[in-house]
């Protein structure tokens, strides 16, 4: 890589967060923004707060605590990681898929009949949401149950207060996990109904794709991560993760840890037991707890802490085991 690829990815670095408010993809897009204002709304009249609308949701206390910042300066840190580490390797979603393709005819054949676009349209738009939000439940379940694993997503339940950048604050080895996950199922799924399609799946899939990660941007994503407790009926969080469900998974209360893990889908939670409704809980503090407030309270800290965390963890069961067993 030379000096000028490397100062084009420094600036493309820069660039990303910046352009977040007019990436369609983006939870932060102006209109997912605009759109989530909107229902913040519609629980700021319900509340019957008696501060200001504007005074409700930017509250200092959320917006410029020091839990903000670092959320600030992790996206910023991460777009590194997404520019020369991980951008370069998405490649291997489309590999991935055209050897499945290629694979599926060899042990089954070719499909008597394709798909239509329309099947296909609509079929890939449920399965790729169903499978990856799926795997997006597995992954998460993981990294709350398995201590190596918790140790990275701790960051980002170190967050005190909630906003919608809160939903960057990853440690930057979670991310890599995350965006392999996307990198799998998007090139699994895709790959199986490029073999049962009989229509370029490439030209149409973003369309329907796209209507699904739409509706739930639209529908107020951004306020899972904030302070506005958006809740839906009852019967609905069994089958999606209302906001302020996404915000009981965030509270420092041990009776909520590890509980409604789901990204989009409650469904699950519902499953596997891990599911907390709305109707539960009044009120939630966000965080780790008091003890662990100050490790978490900077940029480096968030980003040194696991590893530290991790040694001390090794270290200590080594000094636990007794010589002769190291020796074997």
């Amino acid at each position: 890589m030379t000096l000028i690829e490397v100062f084009q990815g420094i600036l493309e670095s820069i660039r990303l967060p910046l352009q977040s408010v007019i990436d369609s993809e983006s939870r932060l897009h102006i209109l997912y923004l605009f759109s989530s204002l909107g229902l913040a709304y519609f629980v700021y009249r319900r509340s019957r707060a008696t501060e200001s609308f504007w005074s409700y949701v930017f509250r200092k206390d959320v917006w410029l605590s020091r839990s903000a910042f670092v959320d600030y300066g992790m996206i910023f840190f991460n777009s590194f990681f997404k520019v020369f580490l991980i951008a370069p390797y998405f490649i291997f979603g489309f590999y991935l898929s055209y050897k499945l393709e290629v694979f599926l005819p060899e042990v089954f054949g070719y499909p008597s009949q394709g798909l239509s676009a329309t099947t296909t349209i609509i079929l890939y738009t449920i399965v790729l949401t169903v499978v990856g939000d799926f795997a997006t439940y597995l992954v998460h379940y993981i990294m709350h149950f398995v201590p190596f694993f918790w140790e990275f997503h701790k960051v980002h339940h170190s967050a005190t207060t909630l906003n919608p950048v809160t939903q960057y604050r990853i440690h930057p080895v979670e991310l890599i996990i995350n965006n392999v996950k996307g990198i799998l199922v998007l090139g699994l799924v895709t790959g199986v109904f490029r073999y049962l399609s009989a229509h370029p799946i490439e030209e149409m899939t973003l369309i329907g794709a796209n209507v699904l990660s739409f509706a739930f941007l639209f529908f107020g994503s951004n306020l899972r991560h904030s302070h506005i407790p958006l809740k839906y009926f009852d019967w609905l969080e069994y089958i999606f993760i209302s906001p302020f469900q996404h915000q009981i998974h965030h509270s420092d209360n041990q009776k909520h840890f590890n509980r409604n893990l789901g990204s989009k889908l409650a469904i699950w939670d519902w499953m596997f037991g891990t599911l907390i409704r709305s109707k539960s809980v009044e009120t939630v503090q966000f965080g780790i707890g008091e003890d662990e407030k100050e490790r978490y309270d900077s940029l480096l800290k968030n980003l040194y802490m696991p590893f530290k965390n991790l040694l001390a963890t090794a270290v200590g069961r080594l000094s636990r085991t007794p010589m002769a067993e190291r020796s074997r």
